[in-house]
């Protein structure tokens, strides 16, 4: 009825189609990245299809490949929304709330079968989601006090993280260096002060953790290679004016003598610039843009190390890490902020010269060199070592940690099944349903590793009824075991944005009872 009054073109889902249709979207974007979970989670291979560029790329990592999917269902959009979501915030956890969103909207399936309310759902997930938390929080252990505890800590929530990612056969090589790059934060989180550099060739336990910065660009001709004691000018401007700019414009002279005397203008004016920046009492200049020969002669000259087109995060990383400010002119240098450092020198990496700042003011700053047998295999790498990266962030922040391998579902399943029978009415069910989607979390985990998910899961949950709260999933050996004996910790913030994000984008989408498609709006004189 309403389509009468809606403008042409307009589309209207409304009642169960809709609410089936937002499910089956859900549940395939789910299922989509299911079998990535956990250590045994399988890989896969995105391919561009344009015509400019057929590139591919091997991921495990929930968030890259939903970015990489085109969707047009509306509730799948908010699967990936979350999932961007999980990987800003915390870095880790991206597969995970995708996965238990689309179990919970699978569970809602049946109910609604059953002829009960969406409202009345979200009322028992609301209570699930307390009971759940509150079991999160009291299973939780912090370690901050003990310096040598909480090291530890880090070390196996990186292991964690990394177990299920490309790096698993190094993970104990590449928790160290992402331990040791966060350790060197002291608290401040800031992950710019961290740079990775990829270079191709060797393996991958080549890779080293380098302290200072470095940058992947070339010193200009004839200048020094060495500097220490550096002052460092940071800027943004173009040094290229000693090539006439005539194109599109029209020059009459009568004698060639003219054309070199507005040449020598144009150098006159690049010269004075370039004294400008000498008079800041420097020597280094990096310049994000180009620098010419003119004036790369003129750095020479005076003895002044030059680096051109360093990107703008190299700028910016750059400036961070040696206390500078990025300038882009040059008439008042005691306003202008230099950065410093101890020593600049060329070194290599494998066949490649880089730049090396070592004893840089911000002595948090450091490089992590990747080395590797192939660019997709680096790509893949740097995601991983990201992810771990910004998880070991925010546990330094949130210094709260919880035991892995499916033990914290489990228990937050037994806190909801056991608050469900005081519940009265239909809210009970909807808590059960939750509890149920929680338990598929280390079933699907069993299912990837080629386990009987039923028998380890029932195992599982014997375990935890007989007190031992600290008992998950050992993947490697297909058997249940204790986690804090075999060192298996995730971050607190994680899984409570897992728990959180998901429940309430299934409580969303679970609300919906009529989906819009608005036509386009047409152009006059069309």
């Amino acid at each position: 009825m309403e389509q009468a009054y809606m403008e042409q073109g307009t589309q209207m889902d409304k009642g169960d189609n809709a609410r089936m249709s937002s499910f089956v979207g859900a549940i395939a974007i789910a299922d989509l990245v299911k079998t990535t979970l956990g250590p045994k989670g399988m890989d896969k291979i995105l391919q561009r299809v344009s015509q400019q560029d057929q590139s591919i790329s091997v991921t495990n990592d929930g968030a890259t490949i939903l970015k990489a999917v085109n969707i047009d269902n509306p509730a799948a959009k908010v699967l990936v929304d979350i999932a961007k979501v999980q990987d800003d915030e915390v870095g880790d956890g991206t597969t995970s709330v995708a996965v238990f969103c689309g179990e919970l909207l699978r569970e809602a399936e049946k109910l609604i079968a059953q002829r009960i309310h969406p409202q009345t759902i979200c009322k028992g997930w609301r209570l699930a989601r307390d009971a759940a938390r509150k079991a999160l929080e009291e299973h939780a252990r912090d370690n901050a006090a003990n310096e040598e505890k909480f090291r530890d800590d880090l070390f196996n929530i990186a292991r964690t993280t990394l177990s299920s990612k490309l790096l698993t056969h190094d993970k104990d090589y590449f928790s160290n260096l992402a331990v040791d790059a966060v350790m060197r934060l002291k608290k401040s989180g800031n992950l710019d002060y961290i740079q990775i550099i990829k270079k191709s060739g060797g393996q991958l336990r080549d890779s080293y953790l380098e302290s200072g910065f470095i940058m992947d660009k070339k010193i200009g001709i004839g200048q020094p290679k060495r500097i220490e004691n550096a002052k460092i000018l940071i800027a943004n401007t173009s040094m290229d004016t000693d090539k006439i700019k005539i194109y599109g414009s029209r020059v009459r002279v009568d004698a060639m003598s003219k054309v070199a005397e507005i040449e020598e203008a144009e150098k006159d004016k690049m010269r004075g610039k370039c004294k400008k920046i000498i008079d800041h009492g420097i020597n280094v200049f990096v310049n994000r843009q180009l620098i010419y020969n003119f004036p790369e002669q003129i750095f020479a000259e005076a003895g002044i190390m030059s680096i051109e087109h360093a990107d703008f995060d190299g700028v910016e990383h750059l400036a961070a890490v040696t206390g500078g400010e990025v300038a882009s002119t040059f008439d008042h240098p005691e306003l202008v902020e230099l950065g410093k450092c101890d020593l600049i020198e060329e070194v290599m990496i494998g066949e490649d010269k880089v730049i090396r700042f070592s004893g840089c003011a911000s002595g948090e700053a450091c490089t992590i060199v990747l080395r590797g047998a192939s660019n997709h295999l680096l790509d893949e790498a740097e995601r991983s070592l990201h992810d771990a990266l910004c998880v070991l962030t925010q546990t330094v922040k949130e210094t709260r940690t919880i035991c892995g391998g499916g033990c914290t579902e489990v228990l937050m399943a037994q806190a909801v099944d056991k608050e469900a029978p005081s519940i009265p009415g239909k809210k009970a069910l909807a808590m059960e349903a939750f509890a149920r989607a929680l338990r598929q979390m280390p079933t699907i985990v069993a299912d990837n590793g080629g386990y009987d998910s039923a028998e380890l899961v029932t195992q599982l949950r014997a375990a935890h009824a007989a007190g031992n709260d600290s008992y998950g999933l050992d993947m490697y050996n297909g058997k249940i075991a204790c986690m804090d004996e075999l060192g298996v910790r995730e971050s607190f913030k994680s899984k409570l944005q897992v728990l959180m994000s998901a429940s309430e984008a299934a409580e969303m989408i679970l609300r919906v009872d009529d989906i819009i498609k608005c036509a386009p709006r047409q152009r006059e004189g069309h």
